[in-house]
């Protein structure tokens, strides 16, 4: 346990769900992060991980009840009710209507009647409105989750000696420990947002791609821990910033939609499309390639002392589940592509992938 940087008043039983632990000595050359902290893996790695899940409930429920949905909320009903009174206002100018608004008016007491009354939200628009709200407000939460990890993500894969375009780079030098301290809290934080995310999905209504969808990240949580335990953290580093890019762009593109703003949606939704294809089906398969190949760099050797976990088993079960991960985007992409088609058409973005419920 990191009992050093704890709290000298923390109980040492929760120590481990406060820091990170197993801290070790530095690597004598360091081919990256020359000045952090290192640390060794364990079981223990699992408490920080719980926290974190602790932490994202709380800051999501947050961030949704009083920043997300009083913020959609006001934002349709004052767009609803401007669009409702311009509809309105050249009829008002009506000399029949206005006759009409005198008569309401005497009986109301209320000269404005005609005009209130033609701006007032009915309870239909109000239930529409209250689903784009809850919507808005849960993929306001990914936005600000990857605002702040993209940023952190780049800067790991920045301080590390490996390269988008040439990923069989993170495989020399296997196994690479013990872990920077960076890199250790990414894998943490990456690894109990997608738990959380899982709890999630279950959570709320079902969509129509709940499967794909917890089969995705499943795979991925597989991946991330034994990525992590087995210390293939080079090649988990650069997928994660690989899969992240486009994490924040889609649910934008869907916040936009959800106030509106069809122009913007339309712009964000091509982004996304770009930058999906780029970023898992040209250098996710980059890093699929790259790890097929290091079948042929890394020993296959089974050493815990040295943190060498590289068998033929745990080889092809690795590679495996990259490559179903593969064949899932692509399953999506295809659906994205529909997508494009109704932008291109002039129909407008419409998720068909996961906003329609199952």
């Amino acid at each position: 346990m990191n009992t050093d940087q704890a709290p000298a008043w923390l109980p040492s039983r929760i120590v481990p769900f406060f820091t990170l632990s197993y801290p070790t000595s530095a690597p004598a050359q360091p081919d990256s992060f020359p000045i952090s902290d290192y640390y060794g893996t364990g079981p223990l790695d699992f408490c920080i991980i719980i926290t974190a899940i602790a932490v994202m409930a709380i800051l999501r429920d947050a961030t949704r009840i009083y920043v997300m949905e009083p913020f959609a909320r006001w934002k349709l009903s004052r767009d609803l009710r401007l669009s409702k009174q311009m509809k309105a206002a050249p009829v008002n100018g009506d000399g029949d209507t206005k006759a009409n608004g005198a008569t309401n008016g005497h009986a109301n007491g209320n000269g404005h009647a005609a005009r209130a009354n033609g701006s007032a939200i009915s309870t239909k628009e109000a239930k529409k409105m209250q689903r784009s709200v809850i919507r808005f407000a849960e993929q306001g939460w990914s936005v600000v989750y990857y605002t702040f990890m993209i940023p952190f993500g780049l800067y790991v894969h920045g301080q590390l000696p490996t390269h988008a375009l040439n990923p069989i780079n993170v495989w020399p030098g296997y196994p690479h420990v013990p872990l920077a301290g960076p890199i250790k809290f990414y894998y943490m934080v990456q690894t109990a947002f997608y738990l959380h995310q899982i709890l999630i999905i279950n959570a709320e209504a079902r969509r129509k791609d709940h499967w794909q969808m917890m089969t995705h990240h499943v795979i991925t949580v597989v991946l991330m821990i034994g990525s992590y335990f087995y210390n293939y953290t080079r090649v988990g580093c650069l997928i994660m910033v690989l899969m992240d890019w486009c994490d924040i762009i889609f649910p934008l593109a869907k916040m936009f939609r959800y106030l509106g703003m069809s122009t913007i949606c339309d712009a964000t939704f091509v982004l996304f499309l770009v930058s999906w294809l780029i970023t898992r089906h040209v250098l996710f398969m980059l890093a699929i390639k790259a790890t097929w190949e290091a079948w042929y760099i890394v020993p296959r050797v089974w050493d815990p002392s040295r943190g060498h976990f590289m068998t033929k088993e745990i080889y092809f079960g690795f590679f495996a589940m990259l490559v179903v991960l593969q064949i899932i985007q692509l399953v999506w992409f295809g659906m994205i592509c529909r997508v494009a088609y109704r932008v291109v058409t002039g129909q407008g973005a419409e998720d068909t992938r996961s906003d329609d419920e199952g």
